[in-house]
């Protein structure tokens, strides 16, 4: 039987990259539709998608290709008691239909939780992820943090190490060098109501949605941490949800407050805040907290809140509460 490692078996600097390349399809790219229901018209009109962005293929919605290099770097996180937070994603550049994904795992920083008596020791695992396309291009790059498990439950060993080294700021300038160079006139000239004034009150977007097929998520993305499929590894007795699918409902909910979004950017932070379960109601508010002008598009910086209205399958102690706290970037014509 393969071992999937514990707190102990890790290291600075160990590698964590022998994981099959994934080339996304018309078909996967439509499954993803078919579970989010995301409204990004880059990626649902193709006519407006080639006038746009000058390519002859498809552009993949992000919330997909982040969802797959999450799903690629869970060879360290099978035994995952929940994934902690993100931070610093970039998007580097845009993701097409036909592309093929690369992604290499790297621990760059190791904290063991602190011992308490009631609690079996375990840890945080700090983890940087690369992701690059079949040129060799880099389209991806951020750092996440999983807890794992201690294979001794009394173990101490030793691990105190600086956090720190995963960024959440993320330039101005920075953003502004991911922008594509795309044609934003013709997208404007085919809805000239995009350059309305933006509002930066909190918008509260009405249409929740219920968490559905979560397991098949994670098959479909390589994604092997063993909570999201095997109610008896979980800590709550119930299957946990993948992040990822938290997120990229969310991103759903933002086509919905901003229905001219292009794509996102960059995630300066993403914390998971509280579990969420299969029949859940996730329901999202979102605020604009900052714009930044670049010639003839815009990039909006949001604060997105989820909170869940807890379905028939979540803990019966677990009350209604905010499932996540997400700082992004999107980019508007």
């Amino acid at each position: 039987m393969i071992q999937a490692p514990y707190f102990e078996d890790f290291y600075v600097g160990q590698d964590f990259s022998d994981v099959p390349s994934v080339t996304i399809t018309e078909g996967l790219t439509a499954w993803h539709q078919a579970l989010f229901g995301d409204r990004s018209r880059l990626t649902l009109d193709h006519p407006l998608c080639r006038q746009v962005t000058g390519s002859s293929s498809v552009l993949v919605n992000p919330a997909l290709v982040c969802n797959l290099a999450i799903g690629q770097s869970t060879i360290p996180s099978q035994r995952v008691l929940g994934n902690l937070f993100y931070r610093g994603l970039q998007l580097l550049r845009p993701v097409f239909v036909g592309d093929t994904l690369t992604t290499k795992t790297k621990v760059i920083a190791l904290r063991q939780n602190t011992i308490k008596p009631d609690r079996a020791a375990s840890g945080m695992v700090a983890l940087e992820i690369k992701v690059t396309n079949q040129l060799d291009e880099t389209v991806l790059h951020f750092w996440r943090c999983p807890m794992i498990p201690c294979r001794d439950a009394n173990a101490d060993t030793g691990h105190h190490d600086d956090f720190s080294i995963m960024p959440e700021s993320i330039t101005d300038e920075q953003l502004l060098a991911h922008v594509p160079a795309w044609d934003f006139a013709a997208y404007r000239a085919r809805f000239p109501e995009t350059r309305a004034e933006l509002t930066f009150d909190e918008i509260r977007v009405e249409a929740a949605d219920t968490i559905t097929l979560a397991p098949e998520l994670v098959r479909a993305t390589l994604n092997l941490a063993m909570t999201h499929t095997d109610a008896n590894r979980s800590v709550y007795g119930k299957r946990l949800v993948y992040g990822g699918h938290t997120i990229a409902m969310a991103a759903k909910h933002l086509t919905l407050a901003f229905p001219h979004m292009m794509t996102m950017l960059a995630w300066f932070r993403c914390d998971h805040v509280g579990p969420v379960f299969e029949g859940d109601i996730l329901s999202t508010a979102v605020t604009c907290v900052d714009l930044i002008e670049h010639h003839e598009a815009r990039i909006a910086k949001l604060e997105v809140s989820v909170q869940a209205n807890r379905g028939p399958d979540a803990p019966k102690h677990l009350e209604d509460s905010q499932v996540l706290n997400w700082s992004l970037a999107a980019l508007l014509p």
